[in-house]
């Protein structure tokens, strides 16, 4: 099993602080770094210092790491231009040397693009039109060889000739994240375009109907293609009841919900919930830390669950 760290700094955290989270984790041998991609505060929080730009963040922590995977759960597909995207994320996959993960999704935090004049399709079928125009768009820019041309013609992004520049580090691309729980379209476009599916913030067994139905479209689709399979958990680890407690008030949260909605507990409650993560296909867990001060959680989680689960 693989423990990624996936933080949320539209809730208030500066590049420095991304930047001591992301050293933290790497040190703790942790598998990857992950952050959201919002402009806008979620749950009664002030938000400061503001928010910060997902692949300016990840481009800064491209240079200063050496080992740790970077990504993001999910990069909204209203925010930009698929062609600038690719572009964007090539060029950050360069320079951190192959190791940036594309979790790309459809975009739904409507207030965010009011509040910074983003442009948001109240439709959620025209919002997955354009996001499953993106995903061709940029998986193609990408996987075109090197030295022909691009061309795609959608009803909603249009490209003539690009030169499909540049390339990333990784061949043919950075691994492509698609995730939710939506019944039908969700588990076609994860089978048609993702080398992997993230269910994020649901039970086990919820979990595990979504993997199936994504099964099944990678079947009906005849793909070969290995496809992994992962889930996102708010994490609340604890030595003992009351520093569980401590760390749940700390993130504005209730003991007992998150022991039913994440991961929280004891080491070994943790361990025993993964566990069953584990046992419906679950190859990765990208674990929600909520409070960037606390590093010591991840010292926690890093030596007393990680070697359980290897």
């Amino acid at each position: 099993m693989r423990l990624r760290i996936f933080t949320e700094p539209q809730q208030g955290a500066s590049y420095e602080t991304l930047l001591t989270v992301a050293k933290a984790a790497e040190a703790l041998a942790f598998d990857a770094f992950f952050r959201s991609d919002h402009f806008l505060q979620m749950g009664g929080v002030d938000g400061l210092p503001g928010p910060t730009d997902a692949w300016i963040t990840l481009a800064g922590l491209a240079r200063e790491t050496e080992r740790i995977r970077l990504g993001t759960l999910m990069t909204a597909a209203t925010f930009r231009h698929p062609g600038p995207l690719a572009i964007s994320v090539a060029q950050v996959d360069q320079m951190s040397g192959g190791r940036v993960e594309f979790g790309f999704g459809a975009g739904w935090f409507a207030e965010e693009h009011s509040a910074y004049g983003i442009p948001f399709p109240t439709s959620a079928r025209e919002r997955f039109d354009r996001y499953e125009e993106q995903l061709a768009v940029i998986t193609g820019l990408w996987s075109t060889p090197p030295g022909e041309s691009f061309t795609y013609e959608g009803r909603h992004y249009r490209l003539a000739d690009a030169p499909a520049l540049p390339k990333p580090a990784q061949s043919p691309r950075p691994p492509v994240l698609v995730g939710g729980t939506g019944p039908k379209r969700t588990p076609r476009l994860a089978a048609a375009y993702a080398d992997e599916y993230n269910v994020p913030f649901t039970g086990v067994e919820d979990t595990a109907a979504a993997y199936e139905r994504t099964r099944e479209a990678v079947r009906a689709a005849g793909r070969t293609a290995p496809m992994v399979y992962s889930a996102a958990q708010v994490l609340c680890v604890g030595r003992d009841d009351a520093e569980v407690a401590r760390r749940a008030a700390a993130i504005g949260r209730e003991v007992e919900e998150l022991r039913t909605n994440g991961l929280a507990g004891s080491p070994a409650e943790v361990v025993d919930k993964i566990g069953r993560f584990a046992e419906i296909g679950t190859e990765a867990v990208y674990l929600q830390v909520l409070d960037l001060s606390d590093l010591d959680h991840l010292e926690l989680v890093a030596s007393e669950v990680a070697p359980q689960l290897r």
